[in-house]
């Protein structure tokens, strides 16, 4: 549909992306691109597709938070959006569940141990937007274990209390083929947009919580057609914080 409607260069726009087939194919065949949908769970998806296919690749994305203000508006907009975009910003997959009491895991975070993709360990997530305290770290150490994971992390929008963060040091460490990884780790909002990420073994190599899409070929047999006007690739999220 893409090679038949547009040249190189025009601008292709899918208002409901989804999982980012026709945003991935427009910068395949060198078009730009706007994507838009209502999630954060959506705009997750596109961005880790997008860059497992094409690397480095720069794109702005509209209407997440960028700064502490933004996130805690989200939270108090709609905590399950907010839950899914800071999985999302960390690369954790959130869990599939019924909206209902926070209870448990809210997501996890695969990642390979050894040379082979068999040989793989998981973390799971806590996410809290309200007061936290030490029993919530406790609460998490008690998950990894039955479980049998090999890392508990709580993402929190407040900054944890002193007693908080004794309380994750007590839990020990988890040991991989490189080196010692604290079992329970404590992450504000405001580190995470700091680009403070989770201590795993080899983060950027090891994750693999996510189907890697594979790298795109770009060689394609481009008919010649009329060329439409051409904008910065962009891929935003619909609802109420869109104007912002």
């Amino acid at each position: 549909m893409i090679l038949a409607s547009t040249d190189e260069g025009a601008v292709v726009l899918d208002p409901f992306c989804g999982c980012g087939t026709a945003v991935a194919v427009a910068q395949k065949l060198k078009r730009q691109w706007i994507g838009i949908d209502i999630t954060h769970v959506a705009v997750n998806l596109v961005r880790q597709r997008l860059q497992d296919a094409f690397g480095e690749i720069s794109f702005e994305v509209i209407g997440e938070p960028t700064t502490l203000a933004d996130a805690v508006e989200l939270a108090v907009e709609d905590p399950y959006q907010f839950q899914w975009w800071i999985l999302g910003r960390v690369g954790a997959r959130a869990e599939e569940k019924r909206k209902g009491a926070d209870r448990g895991i809210d997501g996890r975070l695969n990642f390979r141990v050894g040379g082979r993709p068999t040989e793989h360990e998981h973390a799971v997530f806590s996410v809290k937007s309200g007061k936290t305290r030490p029993e919530h770290v406790r609460e998490l150490r008690g998950i990894v274990e039955r479980d049998k994971a090999a890392i508990g992390v709580l993402l929190v929008l407040h900054e944890p209390t002193q007693a908080m963060r004794a309380e994750a040091a007590t839990a020990g460490f988890f040991t991989s083929p490189w080196r010692r990884h604290p079992r329970i780790q404590i992450r504000t909002v405001e580190e995470i947009l700091d680009g403070v990420g989770i201590d795993i073994p080899i983060a950027n190599l090891s994750n693999v919580t996510y189907k890697r899409a594979p790298l795109a070929k770009t060689k394609v047999r481009q008919p010649e057609l009329p060329g439409l006007a051409s904008a910065k690739p962009r891929a935003v999220r619909r609802g109420k914080r869109e104007a912002s």
